[in-house]
């Protein structure tokens, strides 16, 4: 009878002491919930998606050669003491940047991180990859990476890990408040239809239109499973003056002040398609408010009139290496620049944390020219 009676009292502890632990989750998820943009209007939850503009580490996690988990990268970054994260650039992306404006302190974590899950995922989740595109075959010269389509799948796995900690009715709630932001599209010109090893595949059998039209298409699709998935404020980027970049002006050859005209033709081109996307998705989803970034326009801003914006340069990145500083990924035998505050580009590829932090103010509180038909912050508030 004593054995007996021990070995009940102890289930009757476990049984306890679960219900207890249970009874903690669940107060640490509401306060959570109770403090995560709710009743805060200047600190909104934030999914991610999209390329190594915004790619927070997702590639460290995959083997790819698309990484910027080494040294100098993150050399600004005060979060990680200025180690790498995985992060394309000397400091804070521009999605890092915009959160912080809005009164956001924690920064979403990559989905492929061990940890992400649980009431992690209630501050967002970044789902954005170094090398990705809208296309599923672009960016296949990097051997691994995350493609929209599979980005919005991995969605879909947060979507419903959100009913299990939320419960349904308070998930969708949720996620209707939550901003979707996009920064996808120039890696299907760059590492897709521009690159040479592709010559016998897109750019033969598809014109610059056709292949446009396909790109539209398929943002289309992705943006409409998002819907689906409940997401209801979304901020999506265009194309930036791809022409511009250090690495085109390399292998274009065009002088310091110029830029490579066909990749900026292209750009341009998918704008046009892409604009009318989102005054159709505006028009064609109740409920949904889809915010047009226009990157083109405050990239070339900047590039045009770098000197008023404290720039040295607009044409040679800060990470450089030697004569190949416009194609060689910045890395540890990398030179960098005295002073990288002076720099639009931190490598070949990728705009500095100086020009993120102007990039990201236009984006927040900027006009209808840049960002429309309302800014970010206009956007949380409503």
């Amino acid at each position: 009878m004593f054995k007996c009676r021990v070995l009940d009292n102890y289930r009757v502890y476990q049984v306890l002491k679960g219900k207890t632990m249970a009874l903690f989750w669940w107060l640490l998820v509401w306060a959570m919930v109770a403090t995560v943009g709710k009743g805060d209007k200047t600190s909104p939850v934030c999914f991610i998606f999209g390329d190594s503009l915004v790619d927070a580490g997702n590639n460290n996690y995959l083997q790819t050669l698309s990484r910027a988990d080494i040294p100098p990268n993150g050399i600004d970054f005060k979060a990680s003491n200025g180690q790498p994260t995985g992060r394309y650039t000397n400091g804070r992306t521009i999605a890092d940047i915009i959160l912080e404006e809005l009164g956001q302190q924690n920064y979403p974590q990559p989905f492929l991180a061990p940890d992400t899950k649980g009431p992690s995922i209630l501050h967002g989740v970044n789902y954005a990859s170094g090398g990705g595109g809208i296309m599923n075959q672009t960016g296949r010269i990097f051997v691994n990476r995350l493609g929209m389509s599979v980005q919005v799948d991995y969605f879909n796995t947060t979507r419903q890990q959100l009913d299990q900690l939320l419960g349904k009715a308070q998930a969708k709630e949720f996620l209707g408040k939550a901003i979707f932001s996009i920064s996808i599209g120039s890696n299907d010109f760059l590492n897709n239809y521009l690159l040479p090893v592709f010559s016998t595949g897109e750019r033969i059998l598809e014109t610059p239109d056709e292949f446009v039209g396909n790109l539209i298409d398929n943002l289309r699709e992705q943006l409409a499973r998002l819907y689906n998935l409940d997401a209801r404020k979304f901020v999506v980027g265009n194309v930036g003056p791809i022409g511009c970049i250090p690495y085109q002006k390399t292998i274009n050859q065009v002088g310091e002040n110029e830029c490579a005209s066909l990749p900026n033709q292209l750009a341009m081109h998918y704008n046009e398609r892409f604009r009318d996307l989102m005054t159709e998705l505006n028009e064609r989803l109740p409920g949904a408010k889809f915010v047009l970034a226009n990157v083109y326009d405050i990239v070339m801003e900047l590039i045009t009139n770098y000197q008023y914006y404290g720039f040295e340069s607009a044409s040679v990145s800060c990470c450089r290496n030697g004569p190949f500083s416009g194609i060689i990924p910045c890395g540890p035998t990398s030179s960098m620049c005295a002073d990288r505050t002076k720099y639009l580009f931190w490598d070949p590829y990728h705009p500095s944390e100086a020009a993120n932090l102007i990039v990201a103010k236009f984006l927040v509180d900027g006009d209808t020219k840049y960002i429309s038909p309302v800014n970010i912050r206009h956007l949380v508030h409503h």
